[in-house]
């Protein structure tokens, strides 16, 4: 016979260790394991980071699909996800401008990580004022969030595979993802910029 009550039920949505915020939580634990792998001094280094990275990356479409499937959303995993999701590319960016410092691999990386910290305090203003709701993830972010994290795995691969230069594809599709990454800003800032405009004029 169960004993479960409407508050329990409640409390086991919003538990920590529910299986969407345990994906997300392995995500996080993810970023040492793509370092320490990264760093290895054996030929399958730059392998063993991208399959770390790709893994972190199912896991961010697994957690959200789960946590809507199974009616397990919660307020603990609203704020870890894009904690998790900021972290584990800003580590691939970081180690791959540590191996290739070359300008343009630079600029790429400022592009993502300012956006990044940009459209986050955007959100958080955004929610102070009770209006988190306008800047909701778009299509063109998740197409941009795809886009950067299959760039970004063959990045960290490194090495040609089959004859194909992995590296270069790599860097042309961060390119891109960063491309959409601004662009996908512009789309977020000016549905905010009712509100940005009417806080300067108060």
């Amino acid at each position: 016979m169960s004993t479960s009550t409407p508050d329990s039920e409640s409390a086991a949505h919003g538990s920590a260790w529910n299986l969407p915020n345990a994906l997300t939580w392995l995500r996080m634990l993810m970023v040492p394991a793509i370092v320490g792998a990264f760093y290895l001094p054996y030929a399958w280094a730059g392998p063993a980071a991208c399959a770390a990275f790709a893994f972190a990356g199912i896991t961010d479409t697994l957690d959200g699909y789960y946590a809507r499937k199974l009616g397990l959303t919660s307020r603990l995993g609203a704020f870890l996800d894009p904690v998790a999701d900021k972290l584990i590319v800003a580590a691939a960016l970081v180690l791959i401008v540590a191996k290739d410092p070359r300008w343009f691999v630079v600029i790429t990386a400022i592009v993502i990580i300012g956006r990044e910290i940009a459209i986050s305090a955007l959100r958080e203003w955004m929610a102070e004022i009770g209006a988190r709701a306008r800047v909701k993830v778009s299509v063109l972010g998740k197409s941009k969030t795809v886009m950067q994290i299959v760039g970004l795995s063959l990045l960290l691969f490194r090495h040609d595979l089959l004859g194909l230069p992995i590296y270069r594809m790599g860097l042309a599709l961060t390119a891109v993802a960063a491309v959409l990454t601004l662009w996908s800003m512009v789309g977020y800032l000016r549905l905010a910029w009712p509100e940005l405009r009417g806080s300067a004029r108060s």
